[in-house]
């Protein structure tokens, strides 16, 4: 314990923590933060400091038309009394700033620190510095300057003007998204965490006559400040133009039910959106997924393995800590059908009893944390592509997906960028239009075939804590029936 002050004397008190980092030096002010909340009867406080350097650059058809810069410093305070918590935030991360936000926590509880207590500072652990752990603290000045981001998107979409034919526009940005974050909690947690997270993605739009067709691919990893400088980005052209040139003059598919396969990489997005979502304990919380008292039992089939992980050498959502200062760790979801854990922050702890599984995240300062995915994948298994095709006699590859949404009850449903028809075993002729409609319960338990060549590919994630990087993956999987819509 540092010091024991009382109320009138508090604000007088001298501090000198870092402008410039987040260091040991926030020790004292935070803990004695900590102890005030403590001492006006919350049950438990949390601050969350984050600070942030964003840069994206947008090129539209060889010239660059936006250049977005954005730097941001502030913080958030989360108080829970019982079972329920509440979250301040302000961009005032002085002394006084981070108490006012406290005060007003504390008030909405109806908590007030009576001016006789004696306010005792939380003793905390030593520093868990990631920065330091993992070799990060240099991370910002190694990432790529404005110009060297803009000449590579210049680059990218000029090599797609070249590559694709029929071209009408063509769309390439790209952004690096650098945070250091520090979690202070009455629990004893001081944690300090260096983010970065850099991507670069392009979109063609093609134009035959009556024929239209678009296709958007995205690239992007975490944790290395070198990918501007290392991307070779030939492989997202060619697969763009690929894509574009395959579905321009295709025919539309023929709607009804069809025994699918889903290819490998993001084609894990369907997992993400109709099962993953439904095992966040949010949704628990809120009695909105129908695998909320299914923990044990079987809900997919036995084919089916998945994990949530906390950390995946440049995935796209990978972190060494939450944002509850708590540190990652790999958590099995479904094995062999049976659904093992639930992804759980310390909300979802408190109110369902699962355990808390590093997954407490949100967008910025401005969110409390919520239990949300990270690395989301279905584990490889033992069939090859060849073998999937050839157990189908009519049926659709879904080669590259596009966007998609699931409800609260699990109902889903998914574009599909570049289709075919399976026909006798064999991929034979391009189909557009083809949506993938389904219900999360039901589609589970049809994903009959696992095959050997897991992929991830990088992604957005929308809920109540904001928007958040997120890896999803998959081998190529078959699934037995599926509703898609078309013509």
């Amino acid at each position: 314990m540092l010091n024991n002050l009382s109320l009138e004397n508090i604000s007088n008190a001298k501090y000198s923590e870092s402008n410039t980092i987040f260091d040991e030096s926030w020790r004292k002010p935070l803990s004695i933060l900590l102890g005030l909340g403590r001492a006006s009867g919350a049950d438990f406080v949390e601050f969350f400091l984050q600070r942030g350097n964003y840069l994206s650059g947008l090129v539209e058809n060889g010239k660059v038309t936006a250049i977005s810069p954005n730097l941001n410093l502030g913080a958030g305070v989360r108080v829970f009394k019982g079972k329920e918590d509440c979250y301040v935030s302000t961009n005032d991360v002085s002394f006084n700033g981070l108490k006012k936000i406290l005060e007003r926590a504390l008030d909405i509880h109806s908590l007030k620190l009576e001016s006789h207590r004696i306010i005792t500072d939380i003793n905390s652990e030593p520093l868990r510095d990631y920065g330091v752990i993992r070799n990060k603290n240099n991370w910002l000045t190694s990432v790529s300057s404005v110009k060297e981001i803009c000449d590579l998107l210049l680059q990218c979409n000029d090599k797609q003007k070249n590559a694709t034919k029929y071209l009408q526009s063509v769309t390439t940005n790209g952004f690096r998204d650098w945070q250091e974050v520090l979690v202070a909690s009455s629990d004893g947690v001081f944690a300090r965490d260096i983010r970065l997270n850099q991507s670069i993605s392009a979109q063609v739009v093609c134009v035959d006559g009556a024929h239209r067709t678009s296709s958007h691919k995205r690239i992007g990893e975490a944790s290395t400040p070198n990918f501007f400088k290392n991307l070779n980005f030939d492989d997202l052209s060619y697969k763009l133009s690929e894509i574009a040139g395959n579905m321009l003059h295709a025919d539309f598919v023929t709607s009804g039910n069809y025994p699918v396969v889903l290819a490998n990489q993001f084609g894990g997005v369907i997992f993400h959106e109709a099962c993953g979502h439904l095992l966040e304990t949010t949704a628990v919380q809120g009695n909105s997924t129908p695998f909320a008292d299914k923990k044990g039992e079987k809900i997919a089939h036995d084919n089916l393995t998945a994990w949530d992980e906390g950390f995946w050498e440049n995935g796209f959502g990978s972190i060494d800590m939450d944002d509850e200062g708590m540190p990652v760790q790999k958590t099995l979801l479904i094995e062999n059908g049976v659904l093992r854990n639930f992804i759980c922050d310390r909300m979802g702890n408190l109110l369902t009893g699962h355990p808390r599984t590093g997954s407490g995240r949100r967008q910025n300062y401005t969110f409390a944390p919520a239990s949300r995915m990270r690395n989301t994948y279905i584990a490889p298994g033992k069939f090859t592509t060849e073998e999937m095709f050839l157990s189908i006699d009519k049926g659709i590859y879904c080669k590259s997906l596009g966007g998609g949404s699931v409800n609260g009850t699990g109902d889903f449903n998914f574009g599909v960028e570049e289709a075919w028809l399976i026909e006798n075993g064999k991929v034979t002729k391009p189909v557009k239009g083809a949506t993938l409609i389904g219900q999360a319960t039901d589609i589970m338990h049809k994903i009959s075939m696992s095959g050997n060549d897991l992929d991830i590919s990088a992604g957005f994630c929308g809920s109540i804590s904001g928007s958040i990087y997120v890896t999803v993956g998959q081998p190529h999987i078959k699934v037995d029936s599926i509703t898609v819509g078309g013509r």
